[in-house]
């Protein structure tokens, strides 16, 4: 999501401006669609001046476009934003900083979703209030900006909003009246401090000031912090004085971008909790019903579908085939999930009932934007499932569900991956919903489980040792196979193309009752085999009878690495390598047994000498046909 950075300091120079413009470079992976800067700073004589502030739409270096034609006045003072898009377009009047007050007298910038600033905005509206933007951050610049004229308190005016606000965020706000400050607040949503000599800095995370000091200070949730250039203070919501807990960064300015990991794919795939709690945030009700009034299609066309298609490509096509089984068993609606490179070449069968979901981390791959094209001229409604804010593909839909994974700059995908497979249950569950009676109780159950994943998404992360010595013993393998059934068997197919895309060896996914109709011809003495198995509590056997292929396998010599829920033993006796992760209900496994598989990718590919950010012969957007 967005990248912030705030800075204070001693001297009236051009210092502060520059701290903040390289720490939105570091910080660009985060969000590319906007960026903007406000300064404050004591006027020559004394007096208080307004908030100087430039922003613009697109990349970074449009903005500093802006500042070579447009300078601004040197500051002591400064906050700096880097935007990935969540409420309104990526426009220069969307582009953070915002102000706030009649008088423009407070900046202010955010990372996160404030859930409910409809309502505040209503209150806002109803007071006489006019807003020149359509995000939810307006809002709480409004709010800091109200509360500091009658506190008078930059801190107090923060502690006194966000007692107000739901849902994830991080706020950094400057005010002119008070030069020389700059206050944070966090909730759900990361914010470090730097600490300098004569100076003070904040950052969505080290890599906004890694350049200047790596002495930082990490702070806990729902925290408010102050800096100045001597000190900082930080205090609870609730007003009581807390402590940081500080720390040295032992990694330098060139690893700052990947925050110390070692590739962008490791950080993604770390992650991935992360991607699937945000992209569920803000889609219920205080009752817990789903609310997606983001889709702008009237509920009782969606209530008329008799048919849903999934197209994509690629990783997101796999995410399609998981969706399939679930929107099918949630909502009783036939699915078929098309690769969309062959979708409008084979006179498909749709018409105004049926519903095309478009699944796109772009929201630029080509064959996907024609698909939906075609959709549309046959008259089918259409949804994007997109991870990037005003790209082509939502443009072209008749609504989008967005994604909020965050840039995903490794070429090979895993957090888009879960995004995608979290905003489609969302969406099925939605469908759900509409039709009433068991399905929609089923539905608000559903969700309340998977606001449990990503706790075990990461319990899966934290296990990975034994899964990244395997990788590295197995670098020299030439060829792997993955098998699973259900939604295990997409997951198995999903394993094989990391493998294929980051190691260059050969790897073949395939549904495990299809193993005796041919493709056990390929085993043979050492062939290394993932089983993707099932949970033992699994409808219509389906455990039993993969348990029985692990069994066919060995025996003919292969070397079984199986994927199991916690506490299954059934599969010990067969399994040479056992990868347990925690119980889920059977749809929402995908959501953890892939981790495995890509981190097993990821790790052979790194021990082999590869780049696994930037794969051979691939790039991160497929943008031709």
């Amino acid at each position: 999501m967005c990248g912030i950075v705030g800075y204070v300091g001693r001297t009236l120079d051009g210092r502060a401006l520059e701290v903040v413009m390289e720490g939105l470079a570091r910080l660009e992976y985060r969000g590319y669609d906007s960026a903007g800067v406000a300064l404050v700073g004591p006027a020559a004589d004394g007096s208080a001046p307004p908030v100087a502030v430039a922003k613009r739409a697109g990349k970074l270096a449009n903005l500093r476009s802006e500042l070579e034609n447009h300078p601004l006045a040197p500051a002591t003072t400064a906050i700096g934003h880097t935007r990935w898009a969540t409420h309104g377009g990526p426009t220069d009047e969307n582009a953070h900083p915002h102000l706030g007050g009649p008088d423009g007298r407070l900046a202010l910038i955010h990372n996160g979703i404030i859930e409910n600033f409809h309502a505040l905005k209503q209150q806002l509206l109803a007071d006489g209030v006019t807003f020149r933007s359509e995000t939810d951050t307006e809002v709480a610049a409004h709010l800091v900006a109200r509360a500091f004229d009658t506190t008078g308190d930059l801190t107090a005016a923060m502690l006194e909003v966000v007692a107000h606000l739901e849902g994830a965020f991080t706020l950094l706000a400057v005010h002119a009246d008070a030069p020389g400050v700059v206050v944070g607040a966090r909730r759900n949503s990361p914010l470090v401090v730097g600490l300098g000599e004569g100076e003070n800095f904040l950052g969505s995370d080290v890599a906004a000031f890694i350049g200047h000091t790596r002495e930082a200070m990490e702070l806990g949730q729902d925290q408010v912090v102050t800096i100045t250039p001597d000190a900082v203070s930080v205090v609870g919501f609730d007003g009581t004085p807390a402590e940081g807990r500080r720390y040295h960064v032992d990694w330098d300015a060139a690893a700052a971008e990947k925050g110390g990991f070692r590739s962008f794919m490791d950080k993604e795939i770390d992650e991935q909790p992360q991607a699937v709690a945000d992209t569920l945030l803000g889609r219920t009700d205080a009752a817990g019903a789903l609310v997606l009034d983001e889709l702008r299609i009237d509920e009782e066309a969606l209530k008329r579908v008799s048919k849903i298609v999934l197209v994509a490509c690629g990783t997101a096509s796999y995410a399609g085939m998981v969706a399939k089984y679930a929107i099918e068993h949630w909502t009783r609606i036939p699915c078929e999930v098309e690769l969309a490179h062959e979708f409008r070449y084979r006179d498909p069968v749709v018409d105004d009932r049926t519903l095309v979901v478009s699944i796109s981390q772009s929201g630029e791959t080509m064959d996907t934007l024609m698909a939906v094209k075609h959709a549309r001229e046959l008259g089918a409604m259409t949804i994007a499932i997109c991870n990037t804010h005003g790209s082509t593909i939502p443009r072209e839909s008749d609504a989008v569900l967005y994604t909020h994974a965050g840039p995903e700059i490794a070429v090979a995908s895993t957090k888009a991956f879960l995004a995608q497979i979290t905003a489609v249950y969302v969406l099925g569950l939605y469908l759900a919903q509409l039709r009433g009676g068991t399905y929609a109780d089923e539905a608000q159950a559903v969700m309340k489980e998977l606001h449990e994943v990503p706790a075990k998404i990461r319990t899966v992360l934290d296990a990975m040792g034994r899964v990244r010595e395997i990788a590295r013993f197995m670098a020299d393998s030439p060829a792997v196979l993955f098998l699973g059934r259900h939604v295990g068997y997409p997951v198995a197919m999903e394993g094989a193309l990391k493998l294929k895309e980051l190691a260059y060896i050969h790897a073949e996914g395939f549904a495990a009752g299809e193993l005796k109709h041919g493709p056990i011809a390929l085993v043979e003495p050492g062939q290394p085999v993932f089983v993707v198995v099932p949970s033992p509590s699994t409808e219509h056997g389906l455990h039993g009878k993969v348990v029985s292929n692990i069994q066919e396998i060995r025996a003919r010599g292969a070397r079984t690495l199986v994927i199991a829920e916690e506490g299954d033993e059934s599969v010990v006796p067969f399994a040479d390598e056992i990868i347990s992760v925690p119980t889920v209900p059977t749809l929402l496994a995908p959501l953890l047994t892939v981790v495995p598989l890509q981190v097993f990718a990821c790790e052979l590919a790194s021990a082999k000498g590869l780049d696994v950010d930037q794969p051979r012969n691939l790039a991160k957007s497929v943008t031709v046909e």
